[in-house]
């Protein structure tokens, strides 16, 4: 039974103070959730783990060691030392005790269009990343989707194979169980407007029938998430399919409340199954 995963994406917000406070009500708020699970049976249910902006991940590390929460960062460099100024190697954030990292976020890659680089270069830098998290014991959160052009002239398959044949060539399929996917439909992150339910279940079922050709028992315990305007209303639908293994959830992550439920949502589901 694959373990669900929820990963709170707090990109560029949040000052100093009022994102210890945060983390600190999601914990206790985690703590409290743990405990009503434990008494019905099923604590450790779902993993949660927090990306914070990686200036915050000292104060991350002091707050959440010892605790049931996870934490990691929204990026890792390709190299693992050298002139590349403002990059953070993945070295550095074993030093932090960062478990995952994500990396070719889709905002991350608008960045890298903008210099013109195609699609199948940056697969290729998405491809080094994820080794150079994988060497140094980090779980990488690969993102994966398509824009809404790609989604209205029917392209998302070809999209998302073509990554993931990019990564079994770089390091095999049965590599990519030290893996996480997250399907991040590009239409949908930021602008309230999700899949279906049923759209995701068959995307995360293509991904798994695409890596099964190649290695199923991989394909089989390959946790896929879905990232794309979740929240505590939609959740619950989302997760309740079978190839959906939890969610890379943005701005509901930096709500308190909202992210709890979603977690719990989460929970139900690995009961369920």
């Amino acid at each position: 039974m694959r373990k669900s995963l929820i990963a709170g994406n707090w990109k560029m917000n949040n000052p100093i103070e009022s994102s210890k406070i945060l983390l600190e009500n999601i914990l206790h708020q985690a703590e409290l959730l743990n405990s009503m699970l434990a008494q019905s049976g099923n604590s450790s249910a779902i993993d949660i783990a927090i990306f914070p902006p990686s200036v915050y991940l000292k104060e991350t590390q002091e707050i959440l060691t010892g605790s049931l929460l996870h934490w990691g960062t929204q990026n890792v460099s390709a190299y693992d030392e050298g002139a590349y100024t403002g990059e953070i190697s993945a070295s550095m954030l074993q030093g932090f005790g960062c478990d995952y990292v994500l990396i070719g976020h889709s905002e991350r890659r608008c960045l890298y269009e903008k210099l013109e680089l195609d699609q199948f270069v940056l697969d290729q830098i998405v491809a080094q990343k994820y080794e150079m998290a994988t060497s140094h014991n980090l779980t990488p959160i690969i993102c994966i989707g398509e824009t809404a052009e790609d989604y209205a002239e029917g392209k998302t398959e070809e999209v998302i194979a073509r990554l993931l044949d990019v990564l079994i060539e770089h390091k095999g399929a049965k590599s990519l169980g030290q893996t996480v996917f997250a399907y991040e439909p590009v239409w949908a992150i930021g602008t309230g407007q999700s899949a279906t339910p049923e759209w995701a279940q068959d995307v995360h079922s293509f991904m798994r029938q695409r890596i099964a050709k190649h290695d199923k028992a991989t394909a089989e315990s390959l946790r896929i998430i879905y990232g794309g305007s979740v929240n505590s209303k939609n959740a619950a639908a989302i997760f309740a399919k079978p190839d959906v293994d939890g969610g890379l959830i943005g701005g509901a992550s930096l709500d308190v409340d909202e992210f709890i439920h979603i977690c719990f949502a989460a929970a139900l589901k690995t009961k369920a199954v």
